[in-house]
């Protein structure tokens, strides 16, 4: 079973964060949890302190300023230790052996660079829910959010990580242009026999916008949405162009074996 690291990007989120790292504990495959403080002015870092000195799996890293869930996942990423990563944000939560799951899936398919969970979402609104296309958009947005992601480090570096352009810091979409790239890249799974991670409803949140629009209950913006695409695809575009120049090199074992294995991992994932 691979060991597995998870990041939380936390900005304020003292009301839920508790909830999010009691979940994250209970995962007994965790041998890091790292949660990214991004610059937060309410009592984060102590709710964190407070379960550092409980387990020493949990650690807290500070941005020097507010910058953004991307940048704090990738911030996360740099200093996670173990080959594998799994994302969850602050107000979500695991459910019971949900990365034990997602690492067996792992380890049977040693050729496969990312799994996906499913995602229960948790209160939010009627008018959503009974939507009677919810199911197939709610199998699309499980294929989205961070907090269903586990996936091998070295392939999240080689794309690049969250992409961090300002426009999706204002509009959101990095989730989506990183699946989106993890899915021509490397190919994109998901274990949909059971429910692994719980969104949880806050009032403005991006899942709802999503559901929203994709349902024809609200009208998206012409001139966002056309942002949205474009950015994403040039997000997939250096991605693509990245992951083809390292399947391209040619790394000499014997002057650096750790460059070669990694060369040769990133070209045998499918």
């Amino acid at each position: 079973m691979p060991p597995i690291s998870i990041i939380v990007p936390c900005y304020n989120s003292a009301p839920t964060l508790a909830r999010a790292l009691d979940s994250c504990i209970a995962q007994r495959e965790a041998v890091q949890i790292l949660v990214v403080d991004d610059g937060s002015t309410d009592a984060s870092a102590e709710i964190v302190f407070g379960y550092a000195r409980q387990d020493t799996r949990v650690h807290l890293l500070q941005m020097p300023m507010n910058s953004g869930a991307a940048r704090a996942r990738n911030w996360g990423a740099l200093h996670a230790t173990a080959p594998v990563l799994a994302f969850l944000d602050a107000d979500d939560e695991y459910m019971p052996g949900a990365l034990a799951d997602a690492g067996a899936w792992l380890e049977q398919h040693p050729q496969e660079a990312a799994i996906r969970l499913d995602v229960e979402f948790a209160g939010f609104p009627e008018s959503v829910l009974a939507h009677p296309d919810f199911p197939m958009h709610a199998a699309t947005l499980s294929n989205t959010v961070p907090s269903s992601l586990v996936i091998r480090r070295i392939a999240f570096l080689a794309l690049g990580g969250f992409p961090i352009d300002d426009f999706f810091r204002q509009y959101g979409g990095e989730d989506g242009a990183l699946s989106w790239a993890l899915r021509e890249t490397f190919g994109q799974r998901r274990l949909d026999d059971a429910k692994r991670v719980r969104m949880h409803y806050h009032y403005n949140i991006h899942a709802e916008r999503f559901f929203r629009i994709q349902a024809g209950l609200q009208t998206p913006d012409p001139g966002d949405s056309a942002a949205v695409v474009q950015c994403s695809r040039q997000f997939l575009d250096q991605a693509l162009a990245a992951v083809k120049q390292l399947r391209a090199l040619n790394v000499s074992e014997a002057v650096n074996p750790r460059a070669a294995a990694v060369a040769g991992e990133i070209a045998s994932y499918t």
